[in-house]
């Protein structure tokens, strides 16, 4: 039975990652903001969020993970933002954060 429910994690963990790109390829912003991805994920799926240590919801690695490896060479992380975008023609080649 763990076996089962381990898949089950892992199966919504990319069902995430991938909602969470569609977010930003598919809004006129082209951007997701982590609190707002955060905070959906926390209402749809529980398991996959944690409580960070400034007591908001967090995203689980294991979603971070698929997430990082789907949006290859589509996506930034704007860190002094805390969001993610599509990349542009201005973006360093290679670099999956923005400064």
């Amino acid at each position: 039975m763990r076996t089962i429910v381990l898949r089950m994690s892992e199966q919504d963990a990319q069902a995430v990652a991938r909602w969470m790109l569609a977010q930003i390829t598919d809004s006129p912003e082209h951007e997701l903001f982590q609190s707002d991805a955060a905070d959906h994920i926390a209402e749809h799926w529980p398991e996959l969020t944690y409580e960070n240590e400034n007591g908001n919801p967090a995203i689980d690695k294991k979603v971070l993970k698929i997430f990082r490896k789907i949006s290859e060479g589509t996506v930034v992380w704007e860190r002094g933002a805390r969001y993610w975008r599509l990349r542009n023609e201005h973006d360093p080649e290679g670099r999956r954060q923005a400064d």
